[in-house]
């Protein structure tokens, strides 16, 4: 009998990604929505039979609050490097990376025609109503993700085929055996929950680039789409979130203001029961792509109705959809971000609200200063300290400084409590950046 030994390359670094787990919370974020779609491919990436992408690592630190430049990031940079390579020289690795390549190569071609369809939704109804307006944009941003993680890739894999010395890799960006040239990448953005619209044969496994990291037979996707116009696409940067654009056609309220819930405890039990059937008929559907979409159209409505939702959820044995529903909140607007939170904590659902505030102390500094103003505003002291504490926790000093620097007088005392809430280490460490930024003395 033959036994394979894992390289110790490998081995490390599925290690590290043990160590990394450890940070997120169970269920939560990106990681609940890849293990409900495919826990076997992921069971075999953290056992070390295949290895995990780096855009899936990237989304695993997202859930942990951890920085993409942070120390831990950087160090799995490392080992993900020395692994692929190990893994790699195995006989037979060229050619499996070959044929994945040519897979991600389809999933991203798949992805601009998608976009394309989108596109002509939208010319052909330039002003629809909330709700196909919120569909369309929120499979848009579905389809902007799986091209950007189709694309990274199909970068990562002709990296790794060229290190093996494989003289037929095309550079990164470059067009498949039969495919069209692509333009310019506008399609950057990351987006959340996985793709609809494949053909029926298509779906016997998860799809869509997040969840093609086996070896495994794979469908043409059809003629090759030309590139996909800039016009098409809304502009802006960053891809739209699910939970962002449910609430676009509201203008955002000023950080700090107080948001007014409704307080109808049997209205909202009736809201809750005729969500909780509605998704429970698009799932027994197979109609994901809208069940995720209603639970976004959720976050829209008054959130002292969530509390409601979140029980009947689990009534329902849809705990998972919970889960999901928090990770769309920490993409929300500051204020709303700090309503949800305030809300969660009224209602005594307090792991409910850390988790969310865990969950948003990855977006960038303004918004987060926002957020802090928004929740002291509503008399939210002790979930403006859970937040600046968990953003202590996992950001740097450095990235501290730089959120003390929005509002110096009310940010600078509340910081230095929460990074002694820590430890006596991170204190010292902020004390020295606050220095650094001329913000010791405030």
């Amino acid at each position: 009998m033959t036994v394979y030994q894992l390289p110790v390359e490998v081995a490390t670094f599925t290690g590290w990604l043990a160590e990394l787990m450890g940070r997120v919370p169970s269920g939560a974020g990106w990681h609940g929505v890849f293990a409900e779609r495919d826990p076997e491919g992921l069971r075999a990436c953290f056992a070390g039979a295949e290895i995990l992408p780096w855009d899936v690592v990237e989304s695993l630190l997202q859930d942990a609050g951890e920085p993409a430049d942070g120390p831990l990031a950087l160090r799995g940079r490392a080992l993900y490097a020395a692994a692929t390579d190990a893994h790699d020289r195995r006989p037979g690795g060229a050619a499996a990376l070959t044929e994945r390549r040519e897979l991600m190569e389809r999933e991203r071609r798949y992805a601009e025609s998608r976009a394309r369809e989108l596109g002509d939704r939208f010319r052909a109804n330039p002003a629809p109503g909330p709700e196909e307006a919120a569909r369309l944009e929120h499979d848009l941003a579905w389809t902007r993700d799986d091209h950007a993680r189709a694309a990274a890739r199909v970068a990562d894999l002709t990296a790794r085929l060229r290190r093996l010395g494989e003289p037929g890799a095309p550079a990164p960006g470059a067009p498949a055996s039969g495919a069209g040239a692509p333009g310019r990448d506008a399609l950057g953005g990351a987006g959340a929950s996985h793709r609809e619209g494949l053909p029926a044969k298509a779906r016997r496994r998860p799809r869509g680039a997040r969840y093609a990291w086996l070896e495994g037979e794979a469908e043409d996707q059809g003629p090759v789409a030309t590139p996909v116009p800039e016009a098409v696409l809304p502009t802006g940067g960053a891809a739209p979130r699910g939970a962002r654009f449910g609430g676009a056609a509201a203008p955002e309220r000023p950080a700090g203001a107080v948001l007014t819930p409704e307080a109808d405890p049997a209205e909202a039990a009736r809201a809750a029961a005729n969500a909780v059937y509605a998704l429970q008929r698009l799932r027994a559907q197979g109609r994901s792509g809208e069940a995720h979409a209603l639970l976004c159209e959720a976050l829209n409505g008054p959130p002292a109705r969530l509390p409601a939702l979140a029980g009947e959820l689990h009534r329902a044995g849809l705990g998972a959809d919970w889960t999901v529903l928090l990770w769309e909140a920490a993409s929300l607007p500051p204020g709303r971000l700090a309503a949800v939170a305030g809300v969660l904590a009224d209602a005594g659902r307090t792991s409910d609200c850390e988790q969310l505030l865990r969950q948003g102390v990855a977006r960038p500094v303004e918004e987060l200063a926002g957020a802090c103003a928004a929740l002291r505003a509503e008399g939210h002291h002790g979930e403006a300290h859970a937040l600046l504490t968990a953003f202590v926790r996992v950001r740097t000093p450095e990235d501290a400084a730089r959120l003390a620097g929005e509002d110096p007088r009310g940010l600078v005392p509340r910081l230095l409590e929460a990074a002694r809430a820590v430890s006596a280490a991170r204190e010292r460490d902020l004390v020295h950046a606050l220095r650094v930024a001329g913000l010791a003395g405030v």
